[in-house]
């Protein structure tokens, strides 16, 4: 059963109107944006005070900085947003909870959006950023010797090929989070028969794959779906978090699995009761601050010795 606190908090985020609908595409997905953006307050909550929480600029990379103490672990995060919008705002509050509750430094990556940039602009931004980290780090007050990388829905795939890349480059990173990523540009999983109408459908992920990679021929590529890499083994220690009534839980799922059989060790957490994109709705959904708590607790776990 859907959570009532789903259905409530969907009504936060304002309805297209009659003449945004029968716009164009482009002008569309720029109501989409702004959207989400004057809904982020009311889904999101107060913003969690922090003793560092600093905007910054990773060669070209808008990046902003939450942390704790100084000399901590690293997680750089990718929001989500079908590769077309959300921005560092829309996971301000979310970074900040699992900043606080890990005692792990989070850099959140404002990353390149299509249209505007296709592939690979938000996979080559990610790399930019980790890239800076190894190499000015310091400045920051981090510890980049524990390096993870996370995302939710079009940032988990982000996040989970930028870790494929930096496995086949020899730079490993330490640790992955995974939540509801988006993996399957075919979208060919029954869970999109099954609970596409909760909010995230068949038709729309379509647009958002289209969107993102406008060339049919590059979309089963290792570097666009992770579910076609080969050779899974060696990536690193792995958190997935999938929803009940997402149309992306059996991508998700399947994904994690894959990840097992190569032996990579994963937790896979299933939250019932809530649809696509509820992580990051803190001050709306329960289960959001217990996802952002898992959180924090696996990177406690894997990054902090």
């Amino acid at each position: 059963m859907l959570h009532p606190q789903v259905e409530a908090a969907a009504q936060l985020r304002r309805r297209p109107s009659p003449e945004e609908l029968a716009a164009d595409p482009y002008q569309r997905l720029l109501g989409v944006r702004a959207a989400m953006e004057e809904s982020n307050e009311a889904e999101t909550g107060p913003a969690l005070p922090l003793p560092v929480v600093a905007d910054f600029d990773a060669d070209g990379v808008p990046c902003r900085l939450y942390a704790t103490r100084a000399g901590a672990p690293v997680l750089v995060y990718l929001h989500g947003g079908g590769w077309c919008y959300g921005s560092i705002e829309t996971v301000d509050r979310f970074c900040r909870r699992v900043a606080d509750r890990s005692g792990c430094a989070v850099v959140s990556a404002g990353y390149r959006l299509a249209p505007e940039h296709v592939f690979p602009a938000a996979i080559e931004d990610a790399e930019t950023v980790l890239s800076y980290l190894r190499r000015d780090g310091a400045g920051l007050g981090v510890d980049v010797s524990r390096l993870a990388i996370g995302g939710d829905s079009a940032g988990g795939q982000l996040a989970t090929v930028t870790a494929r890349r930096q496995r086949d480059a020899a730079t490993p990173l330490d640790f992955q989070v995974l939540i509801y990523p988006a993996l399957d540009p075919l979208t060919s999983a029954e869970s999109y028969d099954e609970v596409g109408e909760y909010g995230l459908d068949r038709a729309s992920m379509r647009l958002a794959w289209e969107t993102f990679v406008p060339d049919p021929v590059r979309r089963l590529t290792p570097d666009v779906s992770p579910l076609a890499v080969a050779d899974l083994s060696g990536m690193p220690p792995t958190l997935v978090i999938t929803a009940e009534y997402d149309a992306l839980r059996d991508e998700g799922a399947d994904y994690a699995n894959a990840l097992i059989a190569a032996g990579v060790p994963v937790v896979h957490t299933r939250y019932m009761g809530v649809n696509h994109g509820f992580a990051r709705k803190l001050a709306t959904i329960d289960a959001a601050r217990a996802a952002a708590d898992q959180v924090a607790s696996a990177l406690r776990s894997a990054l902090t010795f």
